[in-house]
């Protein structure tokens, strides 16, 4: 991932350095568990333990001949150990050590995404209490349908990233496993004591069952789940550029003091934040199903999924770190427009209280279908006219003063009707 949606602890962690100190923190733990069980002398190990280093460089000089990452690592650390190196990597293959480290990356990345999530989980619950009475119209199909509150659609999305922390917890369980049974996964030169040993001292547990490498679909639902939860921050940023739209202006990002919206336009204020985040959403999905495209390798294994991990694992997971990061900042210093959501809900006057005009019709006994027509008409009548009211419309409107009166049609415009079990969904969200 370039720099620019890179942030620094995340980057740190799939670095090329990172990548071989978790090598070699794999090998150690393999090592040590090797002479807990008597089959590396512990004088060997401890001298494993003191010298064992690596210099990127010099992997990449050996590489260069070798044609091989894990033999070149291995050939420099062994140049550092001297003649005790001969009890590294003893009995494995080097998916062994890849598996097994690429499981540790993974779940210290997911570690700081659930903490992302937590983050974000508390700015959306902070802004769902405060605005739990604010008044805006809902919408379907783009278009006024009746009233809510700002908190309850923030609430929505609460309870949504809830469900993503449940997945992630989830997708890291079923990637927390490591791998040290030897090639084809038999055990042949190795042993399974071995194995548990050295995944319990690395925080992992065994695979019940492997091949060569540890199964694809694991890092698919991992890769997945990053890819769901991007989709919802999408969702969430588009709903966000669209009432920051200049004709909407209900709600907008934080526009930071000396920033500027247009090279060409001085008074240009752009959503920017929100769809940086819908575009890198693309990318998540787009690394999910190559991700999935990763599961189907032949036989025991073959390196067709190697090459895919290196720019999708990283990828997939900084960029998630960045959106989320950059997402609970504009929803932590989100700029709502109560006044405005109010405006757009009065538009011709209360037509998003039809619903509530034609039950109200309804139990004085008027026949559904009447009672509709008569309604959709006085709506459509406000719809089409400029500047026309709804409301005026129905109190003109002899067939439905047949059957109310103007307290009556009063009560139907009372926006308040809508908020009356908006308590009973926050109490059953907990918020």
């Amino acid at each position: 991932m370039i720099r620019r949606y890179t942030r620094p602890e995340m980057g740190e962690l799939w670095s090329e350095t990172s990548k071989f100190a978790t090598w070699l923190e794999v090998e150690l733990a393999v090592c040590e568990a090797q002479a807990q069980l008597g089959l590396v002398p512990k004088e060997a190990f401890e001298q494993i333990k003191a010298k064992a280093r690596f210099d990127i460089a010099r992997i990449d000089e050996i590489e260069l001949e070798v044609r091989h990452d894990m033999i070149a690592f291995l050939t420099c650390v062994g140049e550092h150990v001297g003649e005790a190196s001969r009890f590294i990597h003893l009995g494995l293959t080097s998916s062994d050590v890849i598996d097994t480290a690429l499981a540790l990356q993974l779940v210290r990345a997911g570690k700081m995404l659930e903490a992302d999530l937590v983050a974000l989980h508390d700015a959306v619950r902070s802004q769902a209490r405060k605005h739990k009475y604010t008044l805006t119209i809902g919408r379907s199909h783009g278009m006024h349908a009746e009233p809510l509150t700002f908190g309850y659609k923030l609430a929505v999305w609460l309870a949504e990233i809830r469900r993503h922390q449940e997945r992630l917890t989830q997708a890291l369980e079923m990637i927390s496993v490591g791998k040290i049974s030897g090639a084809v996964g038999t055990y042949a030169n190795t042993s399974p004591q071995v194995e548990q040993i050295a995944c319990e001292r690395l925080g992992l547990a065994p695979a019940p069952i492997a091949t060569q490498i540890i199964q694809r679909d694991r890092h698919a639902q991992f890769v997945w789940t990053l890819a769901c939860i991007g989709s919802s921050l999408e969702k969430f940023a588009t709903e966000i550029r669209h009432l920051q739209r200049t004709d909407v202006l209900e709600a907008e990002e934080p526009f930071a003091a000396g920033q500027k919206g247009s090279s060409a336009m001085p008074h240009k204020r752009n959503p920017v934040g929100s769809e940086n985040i819908t575009g890198l959403a693309r990318i998540l999905r787009a690394n999910s199903l190559a991700a999935l495209e990763n599961i189907p390798l032949w036989h025991e294994r073959d390196i067709s999924h190697s090459s895919v991990e290196r720019v999708i694992l990283p990828d997939s997971t900084i960029a998630l770190d960045y959106m989320l990061h950059r997402f609970t900042n504009i929803i932590a210093n989100l700029v709502v427009y109560p006044d405005n959501m109010q405006a757009n809900m009065d538009v011709f006057g209360g037509i998003v209280f039809s619903q509530a005009v034609l039950l109200k019709m309804v139990d004085k006994g008027v026949a559904r279908d009447d009672a509709y027509r008569i309604v959709q008409s006085n709506a459509m009548k406000a719809w089409n006219t400029k500047d026309g009211s709804f409301k005026q419309n129905v109190l003109q409107d002899d067939k439905v003063l047949a059957v109310l009166g103007e307290a009556e049609i009063d009560q139907c415009f009372d926006p308040k009707y809508h908020l009356k079990n908006i308590d009973f969904v926050f109490d059953r969200l907990g918020i």
